[in-house]
């Protein structure tokens, strides 16, 4: 199989985990496996941020990748980092030639066996999601070709990233709404009981229901729920 069919599976593989229930850990794997497979990298990592922008390693290629990649992340130094505060590529082809500029990281990624790194941004218009990163054995940069490719496999993993998270709070939002539904019915349906058996209108039964809940530091739906399954009876509702 020539390099650009392996290219072209790699971006259908990718395109398969965009449906809802897609195994997005795999998908990182995934990423950092085929870019060592497709790309002029001995090694690869994947680094995303949580919502405080804290960085934490997805996937790495190799136990030694995962040192360094969490050498960068706990001293808060290195390509990946300066990649995902600025957005930008950040290629260094003799990281033995980069001490000044990460004189933490270069003796860590020197010692386990790396010479060059090179990190791309998950991003998408101007949210950087994280960074992928690429190591090298050898001294040397990418060529323009494989920085394409590698920022295009970013890019289809960003998009990827994306849709998890909007599924995932598209979910979260429906399960809210569907909470707020059953907790208006059953506060609805305690108001009924409420107000056939002590003789008073809806909006009265409603007040001393809210009255009751307030005063006991409790939540409306928790005690509309009581109210209609019998675990509290309405004599305790007071007027």
């Amino acid at each position: 199989m020539t390099r650009e069919e392996r290219l072209g599976r790699t971006f259908v593989e990718l395109a398969d985990t965009l449906v809802d229930d897609f195994d997005i850990v795999d998908l990182h794997a995934l990423v950092a496996e085929r870019c060592v497979e497709l790309l002029d990298a001995s090694a690869a990592g994947l680094l995303l941020a949580d919502g405080r922008g804290t960085l934490h390693l997805m996937a790495a290629t190799s136990e030694a990748t995962e040192l360094v990649e969490l050498f960068q992340i706990q001293n808060d130094e290195g390509p990946c980092l300066e990649c995902f505060g600025s957005g930008a590529p950040v290629l260094a082809p003799d990281l033995a030639a980069e001490g000044g500029r990460w004189p933490r990281f270069v003796p860590v990624a020197l010692g386990a066996g790396f010479r060059a790194a090179h990190a791309l941004p998950l991003r998408l218009r101007t949210e950087v999601l994280g960074a992928l990163n690429l190591f090298r054995s050898e001294p040397g940069g990418l060529a323009a070709p494989d920085v394409t490719t590698a920022q295009a496999l970013a890019d289809v993993a960003t998009i990827a990233i994306l849709q998890h998270q909007a599924a995932h709070e598209a979910q979260e939002l429906a399960e809210q709404l569907r909470a707020a539904l059953d907790s208006r019915i059953a506060i609805e349906q305690a108001k009924g009981v409420i107000a056939e058996r002590a003789g008073v209108d809806m909006a009265e039964a409603f007040n001393r229901l809210r009255r009751y809940a307030r005063s006991h530091r409790r939540l409306l739906a928790d005690v509309a729920q009581e109210v209609v399954d019998g675990s509290l009876p309405t004599a305790d509702i007071a007027g």
